[in-house]
C-alpha cells in the first residue's frame, strides 16, 4: 500500500531531521560525556545503595553512606527543633525566609454554564527575613502564654498552608508547646473529635474555616478558650459561645510585645519531649494523632536532606501542599533550616493556566522561580494530562518536532544521559510552566507511574525523587539517588533509618521470593514516632527490638533489589479476595487506569461477598469534549456523556490502557450518572488476571 498524505508529509519530514539528529549525536556526545561526567553518573546510578546488615535476604537493609550507625542529627548539638531554627536565624538573619504574594484584585467570571469563578490577580512576592520571622515568633509566643497557653500543654492549628502555618509551628517548637495539625479538608465531626482529644485550650485557624466548618462544631469543645485567627478581616462573633474568646494574629503578637509579657520565662524542649500530634485524614473512622517528638523530626529530616545535594540558601522551594501533610512540613522546616527560601501558593494559583489565576496574569510559579518542589502523583499527572494535550493542539511540524524531540531525549535519559539540544530548543517553553528554574521535585503520598516520572525527568529536565515514608515514621524511609535513572522504585533506606521484609504467606510475599525477596515492609530507627495519642489499642504496629530501637510495621508490601532500592508491589489493606478465591490489589487497578487521558479520578471498590470490582470514573470533561466534536456529537455535558458512541469511545480507551499496562481487564459499562459539576462513568471491571 503506498503512504496516505498525512504518513508522506511525515516521512519526508523527518528523513533530515533524523539525519541531523544522528550527526549532532556523534559530534556532540564525546564532548559533552566528558565535560558534564555523565560517566561517573551513570556508575553512581548503578552502585550498591544498601545492604543487609545480617547478611539476611530479609534484612535490616541500611544505607551503605551510613553502614556502621544511624544518623540522627545533621547539625551537632541541634538536637531540638528550636535549636535549628535559631541556629538558622544566626547563619542566615537578613536573607529572605518566608514569602506570600498580595491578592491585588478579585474578579468573578461567568462561565458559559452559568457558573461563577472566582480569579484572582495577585501581586510580587513580599518576603520576611529570617530576622523578621524569628521576631515575630518572639512575640507571637509571648501573646499566646499571656492568654494562658502553658509549655507541655497542646495548641492546635486548623489552617491552609501559607506562612502564618509556619510562623505558629516554629513558636510553638521554641516555647514547648506540643503543636496538634488538622487537615484544612477534614470534616467537621473529625475536627471535634481531635481537639477534644488532645483537650486543646488554644486554637489557631483562619476566618474561612473558623466560618464554614469549625462555627457548627465549637459547641461540643467546651476545653477551647481561645481562637486566633490569622486573617486580617472582620470576625462576627455573636453566635460563637459564651466564654469562647476570638483574637486575631496581629493581636495576640502585640500583645505578646510589651514589656510585661515579653520577659515571661521560655520552658526549653528536651529531645524527648512531644513536638507535635499528627492527626490522619481519617479515612477509615475518626482520625488518629501520631505522637512525633523533637528527635523523631531531626533524625527524620536528617535522612531525607542527605538526598537532596546542594541544599541552602541559593535554593527557593514553593509551598503549596497541605502543611498538616507530614511530607510537606518536613519539606519547609528543611528548608528554613538549610537557610532556603520558602515561596507559599495554592493548587488553584500554583501555575499561569490554574483555576483561580485570571487570563493574562501569572501563576506562583512564574513569579517564584522555584529550584525545589515537592508534589503528589495526582498534581503530576494531571501537568502530564496538559502538556500532552496542548501537543495535540499544535500544527503537524510542531507535533512531529516534539514527538521526536521527546523520544530521542527519552531514549538518552533510559541510558542514563541527556540531550542538551532538546532541552534547549524543544523543552524550554514547558519548563516555564513551573518558573523554568527547577532542578529537582520530589514525589510522594502515592505511587508515581514510571509514564510520568519519565515525563518530568523529559519536559522539566530536572530528576525526579520518589519517596516512600509515613507519619509514622516522620516522612521518612527511603528516597531515590538523583543519579538513579530506574523508575518504578523508591530508592534505599535513608541514612536514618533501615528497613526489614517480613513474610507475608498469605498473599504469597516472602524473603525466599524469586528473583529479589519480597514481604511487609518494616521502618525501625530513631525517626520512628512514639505511637498514636491515647489510642493504645492501635499502637501493635509499634514494636521495640532487642537493641531497644522502634520499629513500625507499614502494612505496605515492598520488593527489594540486588542495589539496596525498594520498590512498592503492594499493601496489605488494599488486597482484597473476591467470592472466587482470587485477590485483587485495588490501588494498582486505580495507578494503571489513571494513566488514561480520558480519566481525572477514579475510586476502585471490591466486595468479598461479589465475584467483580466497581470503578467510579471521574471524566476529564475537556479530553471528553474534543473527543465529542471529532466525532460529531453535540449537546450538553450530562448529553455528551450518555450518548451510546462515547461511552464505547471511552471504553475502548480504558481497555487500551489495560493492555499497555500488561492488565488484563474486562470492563464494561453500567451506566452514566450526571451531577452538576462533573460525569461520574460507573464502570465493572471483572479481574480476569490481577496484577
Amino acid at each position: 500500500m503506498g503512504l496516505q498524505p498525512h504518513s508522506a508529509l511525515q516521512a519526508v519530514l523527518l528523513l533530515p531531521i533524523h539525519l541531523l539528529v544522528w550527526l549532532y549525536s556523534v559530534l556532540s556526545f564525546l564532548p559533552w560525556y566528558c565535560v558534564t561526567g555523565a560517566g561517573g553518573r551513570k556508575a553512581l546510578s548503578k552502585r550498591i545503595k544498601a545492604r543487609s546488615t545480617s547478611g539476611r535476604a530479609e534484612g535490616p537493609y541500611r544505607s551503605v553512606d551510613h553502614f556502621d550507625s544511624l544518623a540522627r542529627e545533621d547539625f551537632p548539638g541541634k538536637d531540638t527543633l528550636d535549636k535549628l531554627f535559631t541556629h538558622a536565624v544566626q547563619r542566615f538573619g537578613p536573607a529572605d525566609c518566608l514569602g506570600t504574594r498580595d491578592v491585588l484584585c478579585e474578579e468573578n467570571e461567568i462561565q458559559p454554564s452559568g457558573k461563577v469563578f472566582k480569579k484572582l490577580i495577585l501581586g510580587d512576592y513580599r518576603w520576611l527575613s529570617y530576622n523578621e520571622v524569628d521576631c515575630i515568633v518572639n512575640h507571637f509566643g509571648s501573646g499566646l502564654a499571656a492568654l494562658g497557653q502553658q509549655p507541655k500543654s497542646s495548641i492546635a492549628i486548623f489552617c491552609e498552608t501559607r506562612a502564618e502555618w509556619m510562623i505558629t509551628a516554629q513558636t510553638c517548637f521554641r516555647r514547648n508547646f506540643p503543636l496538634v495539625t488538622f487537615y484544612a479538608t477534614l470534616g467537621e465531626d473529625a475536627i471535634a473529635f481531635g481537639l477534644n482529644e488532645a483537650e486543646v485550650t488554644h486554637l489557631v485557624t483562619s476566618v474561612e474555616l473558623l466560618e464554614t466548618k469549625l462555627k457548627n462544631v465549637l459547641p461540643q469543645i467546651p476545653k477551647l478558650k481561645h481562637v486566633i485567627y490569622v486573617d486580617q478581616k472582620k470576625l462576627n462573633t455573636t453566635c460563637y459561645p459564651a466564654g469562647l474568646s476570638t483574637h486575631s494574629m496581629q493581636e495576640v503578637q502585640e500583645l505578646g510585645a510589651l514589656p510585661e509579657n515579653m520577659g515571661r520565662a521560655i520552658m526549653k524542649p528536651q529531645p524527648s519531649d512531644l513536638a507535635m500530634v499528627m492527626y490522619t485524614s481519617g479515612s477509615t473512622g475518626t482520625p488518629k494523632g501520631v505522637m512525633i517528638v523533637h528527635s523523631n523530626l531531626i533524625a527524620g529530616m536528617t535522612g531525607q536532606c542527605e538526598r537532596i545535594p546542594g541544599l541552602g540558601p541559593n535554593d527557593t522551594y514553593i509551598a503549596y501542599l497541605p502543611l498538616a501533610h507530614v511530607l510537606e512540613m518536613t519539606a519547609e522546616i528543611s528548608s528554613v533550616t538549610y537557610g532556603c527560601r520558602i515561596g507559599y501558593s495554592s493548587p488553584q494559583t500554583l501555575s499561569d493556566q490554574s483555576t483561580k489565576i485570571k487570563r493574562g496574569s501569572r501563576g506562583d510559579s512564574s513569579v517564584l522561580k522555584p529550584t525545589l518542589m515537592a508534589a503528589v502523583p495526582e498534581i503530576m499527572d494531571r501537568i502530564n494530562k496538559n502538556v500532552m494535550s496542548k501537543v495535540q493542539e499544535m500544527n503537524i511540524i510542531q507535533k512531529t518536532l516534539f514527538t521526536l524531540g521527546y523520544k530521542y531525549k527519552l531514549e538518552q535519559i533510559r541510558r542514563g544521559y541527556d540531550a542538551p539540544l532538546c532541552n534547549a530548543l524543544l523543552f524550554g517553553k514547558v519548563k516555564k510552566l513551573l518558573g523554568g528554574r527547577v532542578r529537582m521535585m520530589m514525589s510522594g503520598g502515592a505511587p508515581l507511574s514510571s509514564a510520568t516520572q519519565r515525563f518530568m525527568n523529559v519536559c522539566f529536565c530536572c530528576p525526579v525523587g520518589q519517596g516512600y515514608g509515613l507519619t509514622e515514621t516522620c516522612g521518612a524511609g527511603t528516597i531515590t539517588e538523583v543519579a538513579d535513572i530506574s523508575t518504578g522504585r523508591v530508592g534505599a533506606p535513608l541514612i536514618c533509618c533501615e528497613v526489614r521484609l517480613r513474610d507475608w504467606a498469605e498473599g504469597g510475599y516472602t524473603s525466599r521470593d524469586e528473583p529479589n525477596p519480597r514481604g511487609e515492609i518494616l521502618i525501625g530507627g530513631p525517626n520512628v514516632t512514639m505511637g498514636y495519642y491515647r489510642q493504645e489499642s492501635h499502637n501493635e504496629d509499634f514494636f521495640v527490638d532487642e537493641k531497644g530501637q522502634r520499629w513500625f510495621c507499614t502494612g505496605d508490601v515492598g520488593e527489594v533489589y540486588a542495589d539496596g532500592c525498594l520498590q512498592i508491589v503492594d499493601r496489605k489493606k488494599d488486597l482484597v479476595k473476591l467470592q472466587a478465591g482470587e485477590y485483587v490489589s485495588l490501588g494498582k487497578v486505580e495507578c494503571a487506569l489513571k494513566n488514561c487521558s480520558i480519566i481525572d479520578n477514579i475510586c476502585v471498590y471490591a466486595n468479598s461477598d461479589q465475584n467483580y470490582v466497581i470503578s467510579f470514573v471521574v471524566p476529564n470533561q475537556k479530553t471528553m469534549t474534543v473527543l465529542a466534536k471529532q466525532r460529531g456529537i453535540v449537546g450538553a455535558w450530562e448529553d455528551i456523556c450518555t450518548h451510546p458512541d462515547m461511552e464505547r469511545e471511552v471504553l475502548k480507551e480504558i481497555k487500551e490502557v489495560a493492555a499497555n499496562s500488561k492488565t488484563r481487564l474486562c470492563v464494561f459499562i453500567v451506566g452514566w450518572r450526571g451531577c452538576s459539576d462533573r460525569v461520574i462513568l460507573v464502570s465493572s471491571s471483572a479481574v480476569c488476571d490481577t496484577f
